[in-house]
């Protein structure tokens, strides 16, 4: 299958800009392709609450073709996985590129879930899971105003030392959100 990713930690170049989901015996899994952004976090936190609603307790967020990911994506991805350590569940990141991978390090969010794990239940079963991934459910009416402020309100609680780099970014958000309330 020409879809598995490369041992080399580049990224496989996708233009699609997409989320794939599956749910397997004891875990989910999340695929990111191009870049994972403020356009496509939706609905996959969208669909990964609705996991974690009925007792998920180990999330894969793979990003062997993911290229990019913005700040929005990964207080997505934190958010998750600081809901899955209150629970004494697991987030992996899995085939992190080391661009990817320092960008989630810089941020502190190495502290909530773990990055390329070397010992994985799913190593055997990668084949199976790409055929059995699918496009998750588009949402509609997603304020993504406040998707972002989420976001990054996560990151934020994810590490402290993140407040002052998304300071100005939550003061500005906060304000749309409150003139929209006037």
């Amino acid at each position: 299958m020409g879809d598995s990713h490369q041992g080399n930690n580049s990224p496989i170049v996708s233009n699609t800009n997409s989320i794939l989901v599956g749910q397997f015996d004891g875990f989910i899994w999340v695929r990111c392709d191009g870049k994972g952004s403020f356009h496509n976090s939706p609905e996959m936190k969208h669909w990964i609450d609705g996991r974690l609603k009925k007792g998920v307790q180990h999330l894969v967020v793979d990003l062997a073709h993911c290229t990019a990911m913005d700040s929005t994506f990964m207080g997505t991805i934190a958010a998750a996985a600081m809901k899955l350590m209150q629970t004494g569940g697991l987030m992996e990141i899995a085939h992190a590129s080391d661009k990817n991978k320092e960008s989630l390090e810089d941020l502190g969010l190495d502290a909530v879930m773990k990055i390329n794990n070397s010992e994985p239940i799913w190593t055997n079963q990668l084949d199976s899971i790409y055929q059995q991934l699918s496009t998750p459910k588009s949402i509609q009416n997603t304020d993504s105003t406040q998707h972002i402020f989420d976001a990054h309100k996560q990151l934020c609680e994810a590490d402290a030392d993140n407040t002052s780099k998304f300071n100005a970014v939550l003061d500005c958000l906060e304000a749309e959100l409150a003139s929209r309330k006037k």
